[in-house]
């Protein structure tokens, strides 16, 4: 099924919650300059039909992705975080303030899945017209775009010939101990030693 439509009372001066809310902060200003039907257009046709429950509101699935980037949560910390903070309720579309967890993480790398990298092109282009729209970022800050190649540290053992040789003695001294071989001397010890002084 579609996603059900976002609360929106326009007819309305403030909800309930932007009642208590600083109107100052920037969450609240970025979430009343965003285009947020923009995305229902569009992602609101990519989310597939089916027979089950009603997909979640996209402006819900859009807000938790730009506040997983923004602040830098995972997953389950973006879900779980949304539930102490009303900007990010606001942002999100909630008229009133949620005591419930809006959705489950896997919900998150579900819709990712759908909307595809297309889909993500679209949200960051819409993203960036509407910071270029409310003067918050300028033309000249996007003529070079700089990458982060930062390679992240993996703990990956490389096959060096020192563990590699160790390896195999381990194989070869448990083969021999299974099949009833006596050995002189299985270099436990000494393999080891040398191992780590490579």
């Amino acid at each position: 099924m579609k996603p059900s439509p976002s609360p929106s009372d326009t007819k309305l001066p403030l909800s309930a919650l932007a009642r208590q809310l600083n109107l100052s902060h920037p969450l609240v200003q970025i979430a009343e300059t965003m285009d947020w039907q923009s995305f229902e257009d569009k992602f609101g046709r990519v989310v597939k039909a089916s027979g089950g429950r009603p997909a979640l509101p996209t402006r819900l699935m859009v807000g938790l992705h730009y506040l997983k980037a923004l602040y830098d949560e995972s997953d389950e910390s973006v879900v779980s975080k949304w539930v102490e903070n009303p900007y990010w309720q606001y942002f999100c579309g909630e008229q009133v303030f949620q005591h419930e967890f809006p959705c489950h993480p896997t919900s998150l790398v579900k819709w990712r899945k759908q909307i595809g990298t297309d889909g993500f092109e679209q949200l960051l282009g819409q993203i960036v017209q509407t910071a270029m729209r409310t003067s918050v970022l300028k033309p000249k800050e996007i003529e070079r775009v700089n990458v982060d190649t930062t390679v992240q540290e993996k703990a990956v053992a490389f096959p060096t010939d020192a563990r590699l040789y160790n390896q195999a003695r381990i194989t070869l001294v448990r083969a021999a101990r299974k099949r009833g071989i006596k050995l002189r001397q299985s270099y436990v010890r000494v393999g080891k030693y040398a191992f780590f002084k490579q």
